[in-house]
């Protein structure tokens, strides 16, 4: 099983010394062998939130802890500088916020910068209002998603680009430099929707269940359903990857539930470190007693 680790880029952590933090975090997840580091994305958070969080159980989500958000795709290149080996994931990435020929051209950026350790776990998002300010159809995130991830690809993976779709159309261009890793990044979808769950099974590399306020006895369905909807398309589903956080409420649950996590079929697991501590310094012992506890290997 591989370990990845979600960056202090939002709410209370990231309000004093970002940037040393950030860099902390990262730098040990290199050091001691976590495997990926993980930044979200939200760009403007209403004052009065009304859309309901699909995810929790009485559809709350935490603005008071997610208004100070940092652009993930800035941090994770800022990231890219400091590290060597950790892979560089956006967890997730809200795909119809971002015209899709700008989204390709960052990541394969990012994926050249960081000599392709490029993950792209990509969404379709939930909050209306943000939609709104970014003049985005929230009734068409959906298919949005699946043009916009079908665009990136043909990008990344085209000498002459070109393409033709419901909501882009374009030939006679390039759009380099093309990404290190071949075919292209791994795409990872975000959700638990039976959409969400389809998307995965057939334009996906892999699941990043993203959501901690999900109960995880859900997980092995999950998973399964991915696994027969993969089938169904003719794609061999124990080529995807299936990753999620760890939704316990202390760090000694997480431990005690890496076994279960496992046998639901989850091979990349990723630690909010911040969500089982009082204040930063923890991070970093919990991180590194962590990586003793399950025996990774320091680069």
């Amino acid at each position: 099983m591989e370990f990845g680790v979600v960056l202090p880029h939002v709410g209370p952590q990231a309000r004093e010394h970002v940037v040393e933090r950030i860099q902390m975090v990262a730098r040990q997840a290199d050091a001691l062998g976590y495997h990926s580091v993980w930044a979200a994305d939200h760009i403007a958070m209403p004052t009065n939130l009304v859309s309901k969080y699909p995810y929790h159980p009485e559809g709350k989500f935490p603005v008071e802890v997610a208004d100070n958000f940092l652009e993930p795709l800035t941090v994770l290149s800022y990231v890219a500088a400091c590290t060597t080996r950790v892979r560089l994931g956006t967890g997730v990435l809200i795909i119809p916020y971002r015209n899709p020929l700008v989204t390709a051209k960052i990541i394969s950026t990012l994926d050249v910068l960081s000599n392709g350790r490029a993950i792209l776990g990509a969404g379709v998002g939930w909050m209306a209002e943000e939609f709104a300010y970014l003049n985005s159809p929230y009734r068409e995130r959906g298919a949005r998603t699946d043009e916009y991830l079908q665009v990136m690809k043909t990008l990344w993976t085209q000498e002459e680009p070109e393409f033709h779709g419901r909501f882009f159309n374009f030939s006679d261009l390039r759009c380099e430099p093309r990404p290190v890793q071949q075919p292209h990044p791994p795409i990872w979808i975000g959700g638990h929707s039976q959409a969400a769950l389809r998307r995965t099974a057939t334009i996906g590399d892999g699941w990043y269940g993203h959501v901690f306020w999900r109960n995880p006895e859900h997980l092995p369905q999950d998973i399964q359903t991915i696994k027969q909807f993969a089938e169904q398309a003719g794609r061999d589903p124990n080529a995807l990857t299936y990753a999620a956080p760890a939704y316990e409420r202390t760090f000694e649950d997480v431990l005690r539930s890496l076994d279960r996590y496992e046998k639901a079929g989850l091979n990349h697991v990723v630690l909010a470190f911040f969500m089982w501590t009082e204040g930063f310094d923890e991070v970093l012992s919990l991180m590194e007693r962590f990586a003793r506890e399950v025996g990774l290997k320091a680069a």
